[in-house]
């Protein structure tokens, strides 16, 4: 415990890291690999299934560092890139649920961005309720 103090980790701010970390991992599995591993077992050009946006998992694995790294911004990182990105989920979702396509390519995204979205509620209650813990 008192190595976690002393480089001011606390194994909760960690925990959100691997998180976020793993959820790059499952992102660029779900929208890249196997869309090109479906493709290419149908016999179809490889980019037939793929929804094409690298910024979601750049953007996460950034805040992966920073919750890690903790430079002076990760607070504020914290709080705007989870305003953004639970407002654009619950977007997406009000306008997926009004007309639901539940293919496996949609089915794929939407488990994905239920647990995206989860990962930035908590670290937006980590940086509202906790704020020290984001502190380097």
């Amino acid at each position: 415990m008192a190595s976690q103090m002393e480089n001011g980790q606390s194994p909760w701010v960690r925990f959100l890291a691997h998180l976020f970390v793993v959820l790059v991992a499952w992102t660029l599995f779900i929208k890249y690999l196997f869309p090109v591993g479906f493709a290419l077992a149908s016999n179809e050009p490889l980019g037939t299934y793929i929804y094409w946006d690298l910024w979601p998992p750049v953007a996460h694995l950034w805040l992966a560092w920073a919750l890690l790294a903790k430079p002076w911004y990760t607070r504020l990182l914290a709080i705007g890139m989870s305003v953004v990105e639970i407002l654009i989920i619950t977007t997406l979702f009000f306008w997926f649920l009004a007309d639901p396509e539940w293919s496996i390519w949609r089915t794929n995204w939407f488990v994905n961005k239920v647990f995206v979205l989860a990962a930035f509620v908590l670290v937006l209650s980590t940086a509202l309720f906790r704020p020290g813990s984001l502190r380097g």
